[in-house]
């Protein structure tokens, strides 16, 4: 193996966003079965408090010092644990290693003299600074292997040394007792294709089974969205139908235009890799996030391009289920591309009915809440939802209880506020009606949307071609551009175990604020823990 690939990704998880983030919840009890179950995908969102560390001086009691203090998350193979550090430590590290390596080009903030050492913006600074400076040292081998770098970031203890041997063992276990695990990709599945094929540069998403991350595949250097599921969980909670539901709708959806297209998969004994298009120009729920709504003509044009994809799916048989702003990706040009089928029903034509309970709990159609048969209709009903909360900002029943919300949906009036065109208002109420059989498409289904009023200045065959300029670029720089990913995911640690290696000295690295409560302590979470 050569150098590059022993190189680590290092991240630090910024300390000081504010931004109010609403819990999504998908909610899945299949009813179709003996055995009922839930399960709900919840946005994590990393959250550091801005501590210091007090220190009272014996000979002065009065005075206080306040200091700041990282925490470095470290991975040597498959261990990891916690090492804390000072400004002051890094600044020793970095005038040891300067001297010997004046060439290396070397780089770490500078001390502040004169100001406020707790301002925002100079501690959002210091981080990034101390970010670069450590990713510099863990991925050039002369830097890493220095017994400085090894002290400071405690490789050397004796609790995190790695016996490759004891894994080894677990690993060639593991294979023989998930031989009988292994799950049909069908002709999606690549048995050649492996995790070190590619260079994962960033998570980009994250999900209840696994994460989504930003690779760069080694023999052309072109990049691809991987999602990553980890088989465990999956079985575990009996998902495979699901998993299999998403991969069947990505092989048949791959030629539209709004849809997001699949490449190929494989799996190890532990793992299923989906290689997806890479689109990077957001999720929806990132841009409404930043700017709270759209103009009309903005969210016309988004939910005309949903519409469409949402017509096709109908058109081969699909009720997507799950639309959601999470769901929408804007390309880098700024046209709509949907992903996340994890939750789509296949073999529904226009006339059947299913009753599976899904979707996530804000934009849940009212026959779904009360476990009635429900059809295509439950989409147009989602396509409303999100229409609503471009226009508004929030979902139309929204709540934080959800049991509240429920009742909002199922009998709670649409509440229309000024702002928008009588056309808007005509469309959300008849997308957003309660009784299926009333809503809009429930007779002629994507026919009846593209005729309404609101659509009228919109010509399909353009908006299917892209011809029609999108409102918004998102104004990408390149193909692994991913400014419009939340920091909360892209400063995220990339897991070694996600590309198994037999070169067990991959270092890794993650600097967080830390609590003063921890100083000096060094922990390792269960492997269990590790991936997520």
């Amino acid at each position: 193996m050569d150098l590059k690939e022993s190189c680590p990704s290092v991240s630090i998880p910024s300390s000081d966003e504010h931004r109010v983030k609403k819990k999504r919840f998908t909610v899945s009890i299949e009813t179709e079965s003996a055995s009922l179950y839930t399960k709900f995908h919840i946005l994590l969102l990393a959250q550091f408090e801005e501590t210091s560390m007090i220190h009272k001086s014996a000979d002065r009691p009065n005075l206080t010092i306040s200091l700041r203090v990282y925490k470095v998350l470290v991975s040597v193979g498959t261990n990891e644990w916690f090492v804390f550090r000072r400004y002051a430590e890094f600044d020793k590290l970095y005038n040891t290693l300067r001297k010997q390596f004046p060439t290396m080009n070397l780089r770490i903030p500078a001390k502040r003299i004169f100001g406020d050492n707790f301002d925002p913006d100079f501690i959002k600074q210091r981080r990034a600074g101390l970010n670069e400076f450590i990713q510099n040292l863990v991925r050039q081998p002369d830097l890493c292997n220095h017994p400085d770098v090894r002290s400071f970031l405690q490789m050397d203890n004796p609790k995190h040394q790695y016996d490759p041997s004891e894994d080894e063992d677990e690993r060639n276990s593991q294979k023989l007792n998930s031989t009988s695990q292994n799950i049909n990709l069908g002709p999606s599945g690549n048995p050649h294709a492996k995790p070190t094929d590619f260079d994962f540069l960033k998570v980009i998403g994250k999900g209840s089974f696994g994460k989504v991350l930003l690779a760069k595949r080694k023999r052309d250097g072109k990049f691809y969205a991987v999602k990553v599921l980890q088989k465990k969980i999956v079985l575990n909670r009996k998902e495979q139908k699901h998993i299999m539901a998403e991969r069947n709708v990505l092989l048949k959806n791959v030629k539209h235009p709004f849809l997001v297209g699949l490449h190929y998969s494989f799996q190890t004994t532990e793992k299923l890799y989906f290689v997806l298009d890479f689109v990077n120009g957001g999720e929806l729920f990132f841009h409404l996030q930043k700017e709270r709504t759209f103009p009309e003509h903005r969210a016309k044009f988004y939910a005309a391009e949903i519409a469409s994809a949402l017509g096709y799916l109908h058109s081969i048989k699909i009720v997507y289920r799950d639309l959601k702003p999470e769901n929408i990706l804007l390309d880098s040009l700024g046209h709509v591309v949907l992903t996340d089928f994890g939750l789509c029903k296949e073999g529904i034509a226009t006339s059947d009915t299913t009753a599976t309970f899904c979707g996530t709990p804000e934009y849940l159609a009212p026959e779904v809440i009360r476990k009635q048969p429900y059809d295509n209709t439950v989409d147009w009903w989602c396509l409303g939802a999100v229409l609503y909360e471009m226009l508004y900002g929030l979902p139309p029943f929204y709540c934080r209880d959800v049991a509240e919300m429920y009742e909002n949906i199922l009998h709670k009036p649409l509440h229309l506020r000024p702002g928008v065109s009588l056309t808007a208002w005509s469309i959300l109420e008849e997308l957003l009606e309660k009784e299926r059989q009333y809503r809009l498409g429930s007779k002629e289904d994507f026919l009846e949307i593209q005729r309404h009023p609101f659509f009228e200045t919109i010509s399909w065959n353009d908006l299917l071609e892209k011809k029609i300029p999108p409102p918004f670029n998102p104004n990408v720089f390149g193909p692994d551009d991913i400014r419009n990913f939340d920091a909360t995911f892209t400063e995220e640690m990339v897991p070694c175990s996600i590309c198994i290696s037999s070169d067990y000295n991959i270092v890794n690295a993650s600097v967080l604020e830390a609590d003063d409560a921890f100083i000096g302590f060094s922990y390792a979470p269960p492997s269990e823990d590790l991936f997520h």
